[in-house]
């Protein structure tokens, strides 16, 4: 009956938040019996592992779709019609029901992407208010999440675009686009996830994009009090060279204007250490980034 944001009101000083997040790798595959007990059962089931990693690409982590894939979709898109109509329309007594649906549905195709209120509202013909609250709707149902863009002036973090997240990339997959031709995208929306779960017990640790006025990009800025602790690039298709070129001249930019030198890119399958103008880059797989190891 009581969304989170409005625990403080009823239960005032006696109550703390857990949050509970769609499965996450680890536990995707302990429900499909994947274990290991030592290094040596893990390198053995290590194709296993990488397979595992596209049918959660696919069907994210809700238990009841890991359990019953062949009605993945359907039990999707039911979570979506029910976090709309029961936590959202109801709840708030929204009457623009369908521009609501337009909206949400908007987010969830274009997520990795940078959205604005007031280039949003002229798609969808809303008013950039209506935009920012039924947004704020979605953010407290736990259905999306927007992530600001990194700046030491709160100011421009308001107005500057946020970069939407779905809370389960199986229900992008059901709602938004057809899985194969997004991979990077819903990699990227992952390493969200994975981000958004350690940072639950850390009160000081805080997740940001970065982006210059040039146009390069870092996918996520880690910030521990008043020190950015990691840059983080997510690369799918590393092997291409140009994209490759870009996204880790941006990295570099980013490390030297933000004084980091804890560089990561997360790649389909490929890992090494390099040292591109003087910085150490680390690149790892996104199966072994979402399971810890290093």
């Amino acid at each position: 009956k009581l969304l989170s944001g409005e625990l403080a009101t009823v239960l005032t000083g006696r109550h703390l938040d857990l949050v509970i997040w769609p499965l996450s790798f680890q536990e995707f595959l302990e429900f499909e019996g994947i274990r290991w007990e030592n290094k040596i059962e893990f390198l053995k089931k290590e194709i296993k592992v990488k397979a595992a990693l596209h049918r959660y690409m696919e069907f994210g982590g809700f238990p009841k779709v890991v359990l019953n894939k062949e009605k993945a979709r359907e039990i999707l898109l039911t979570y979506f019609e029910d976090i709309l109509t029961k936590d959202i329309i109801q709840r708030y007594k929204v009457r623009k029901t369908a521009k609501l649906r337009a909206l949400a549905k908007f987010y969830i195709t274009n997520i990795a992407a940078p959205v604005t209120s007031t280039s949003t509202s002229k798609v969808l013909e809303l008013s950039d208010d209506t935009v920012d609250k039924f947004s704020e709707y979605f953010e407290e149902a736990y259905l999306l999440h927007f992530l600001r863009r990194f700046s030491f002036k709160v100011r421009e973090q308001e107005k500057s675009p946020r970069k939407v997240y779905a809370v389960d990339v199986g229900l992008a997959n059901a709602v938004g686009f057809r899985f194969s031709k997004n991979l990077g995208r819903l990699a990227e929306n992952l390493v969200f996830l994975h981000l958004k779960r350690n940072q639950s017990p850390n009160n000081f640790l805080e997740l940001f994009y970065w982006k210059d006025y040039s146009g390069k990009e870092v996918d996520f800025v880690l910030k521990e009090r008043n020190r950015v602790i990691q840059l983080i690039q997510v690369c799918w298709n590393l092997y291409d060279f140009s994209t490759k070129k870009r996204e880790l001249r941006s990295l570099i930019k980013a490390s030297k204007e933000l004084n980091c030198n804890n560089l990561l890119v997360i790649t389909e399958d490929y890992e090494a250490m390099e040292e591109i103008k003087g910085k150490k880059i680390k690149f790892i797989p996104l199966w072994k980034f979402l399971l810890n190891i290093s």
